[in-house]
């Protein structure tokens, strides 16, 4: 194993100069530091840091959090995707003022018992916040030491993954264990990337076994990949005196507690027309007329293509009976951007938003990986 005292200082002198200026290592607020890894899961720097000024303008405070309604807690996470990560930190802060007295814990023991906090996330806020010496492993750390330490396999292979975590832990200094974390992290973000790593500018090119075996692109292994499933979906916009109709999913599963369009997926040899009045006979008890196409929206989710057909219908007769919501309302086109809709369905009330003014032909419309 290579010097871990010149690991350790290359590697901080080199964070020391070139870390980039984001806003959540201008604080030592326990909190904030929270919220940034939160949202710093599986989505990338440049995205969350708008998300991470307008979320602590709401909620400054962990209390603030706490105190919050979920619907303008999903709101605010609204284009973020992942929404459980959402639910479980307005979960754990409520936990953290009811029994901690507001004070986001500094143990190992005592944040992991908090609603979506893993091993990494407790690792950067106790390292970071605190300057505990525990070690993080995320997607660049586990690159970052794959490639110094020429450690095969897959990442994703819990014996390999063990291996990672006790490298993380073996580098770890005594003092500044945060700036360290952060630095590992940082350079896996910057130089070490996946593909074409600029080594000639790494602090740690001289010690790196990929890069003096000339291996950097096999390591780390690349994972088995199953193609993303592709997916056909109707959605209503069903419209009366004036208001649409919206409904909220449940609260467990998937995008719990959001609200959407009703619809569905369709069945095998099934026209989107076809499926719509389905769907909306069986989620809602009544028949309606389908309209005009609205638009086309393609959504990516990590492991499905999704491309959702937008009508406007009309309720033929009936009242409706939803069976498949916790609740329903009938909402005037000016308050729909109040609720938090998943992606795909955002895109829907953003259309509706710029048909009020200017009447719009159907659209196809795209929308990123959630």
């Amino acid at each position: 194993m290579p010097d871990k005292t010149i690991i350790r200082k290359a590697l901080l002198t080199w964070y020391r100069k070139e870390k980039r200026d984001l806003p959540w290592r201008n604080t030592g607020d326990p909190y904030h530091i929270w919220v940034s890894e939160m949202m710093l899961q599986q989505t990338q720097v440049k995205t969350v840091i708008p998300y991470y000024q307008r979320w602590l303008e709401t909620f400054p405070t962990v209390e603030d959090l706490a105190e919050a309604q979920s619907s303008r807690v999903l709101k605010l996470w609204e284009g973020l995707g992942y929404y459980s990560r959402a639910r479980n930190f307005h979960a754990a802060a409520r936990i953290v003022v009811r029994e901690f007295g507001g004070k986001v814990p500094d143990s190992a023991e005592a944040i992991l018992q908090l609603p979506g906090i893993g091993r990494y996330t407790a690792g950067a806020i106790l390292s970071i916040a605190y300057d505990r010496r525990v070690p993080v492993l995320d997607g660049n750390v586990k690159r970052v030491l794959s490639r110094l330490f020429l450690i095969p396999g897959n990442r994703q292979i819990a014996g390999v993954e063990a291996v990672l975590w006790n490298k993380a832990e073996e580098l770890l200094p005594r003092n500044h264990p945060g700036d360290f974390n952060q630095a590992l992290m940082e350079l896996g973000a910057t130089v070490c990337l996946p593909k074409n790593p600029d080594c000639p500018l790494c602090p740690l090119s001289r010690v790196c076994r990929a890069r003096k075996e000339n291996a950097q692109a096999q390591f780390p292994a690349s994972a088995k990949t199953t193609p993303a499933q592709k997916i056909q979906v109707s959605a209503a916009v069903i419209q009366k005196g004036g208001k649409t109709f919206i409904q909220q999913r449940p609260h467990k599963g998937l995008m719990g507690g959001l609200w959407e369009f009703p619809g569905g997926k369709l069945q095998d040899s099934e026209s989107p027309e076809e499926c719509i009045r389905r769907e909306i006979r069986e989620e809602l008890g009544v028949d309606i007329r389908v309209g005009e196409k609205l638009m086309t929206v393609r959504h990516s989710y990590t492991q499905f293509r999704v491309t959702l057909h937008v009508f406007r219908c009309t309720l033929n007769n009936g009242r409706l009976r939803p069976t498949q919501c916790e609740q329903w309302r009938w909402v005037p086109p000016e308050d729909l951007e109040d609720y938090p809709f998943p992606a795909a369905n955002a895109r829907i009330v953003k259309f509706l938003k710029a048909s009020q003014s200017a009447p719009l032909r159907g659209v196809k419309m795209k929308s990123r990986q959630e």
